[in-house]
């Protein structure tokens, strides 16, 4: 058990980061251990939990912070305009799926798997912060590599794009399959 001011210090640290605090500058603030301060953060999302409180604190981009409960979000959106008030389109929400899931990538291998150029959806996902440049390819003309950014991440509550679900949990059922493929051959005879 934890001493309750350590973990009552860690709640304010929480409720004033605006991005999520990682353990070693949890510990370097409190001056502790890491082993402390993770014992104290882990006891105090369990107290969240167990309270049954209005906010809860989870593991999110390497670090942990405070969220509102999600039984809650009725009552929030009524009360704030949230970040997704930028809204994803289909064609950013799939740009965005393919660089989690393939990245680092240039916008023109984005737009082969797509099939359709992806220069405004790669600009908007830049806009909106959820992706960034890596880097450059080592090939002609040496094109910009993206991948996702923290507030990536965290706008999506995952600790590492470890916790993105496997993407065999969306490729179609068989008959589903040979639809999309009757579908094509139509297209294509057209």
């Amino acid at each position: 058990m934890v001493d309750h001011n350590i973990k009552s210090i860690l709640e304010s640290l929480l409720f004033v980061c605006d991005e999520p605090l990682s353990l070693a500058r949890a510990a370097a603030v409190v001056e502790k251990s890491e082993a402390e301060v993770k014992e104290g953060l882990e006891e105090l999302a369990d107290d969240f939990r167990r309270g049954d409180r209005g906010i809860q604190l989870r593991r999110v981009a390497g670090g942990w912070r405070l969220y509102t409960h999600p039984g809650h979000a009725p009552y929030i959106e009524k009360l704030v305009i949230s970040w997704d008030s930028r809204r994803l389109t289909k064609a950013t929400l799939e740009t965005l799926a393919i660089i989690g899931y393939k990245q680092p990538i240039t916008k023109v291998s984005i737009g082969g798997i797509r099939g359709v150029n992806s220069d405004g959806a790669v600009a908007s996902l830049l806009a909106k912060g959820l992706i960034k440049e890596m880097g450059r390819e080592k090939s002609p003309g040496s094109p910009i590599l993206y991948g996702t950014s923290i507030l990536f991440l965290e706008k999506f509550g995952l600790n590492s794009l470890k916790d993105l679900p496997p993407l065999a949990e969306f490729e179609p059922d068989p008959m589903a399959r040979g639809e999309i493929e009757a579908g094509l051959d139509e297209e294509g005879a057209t």
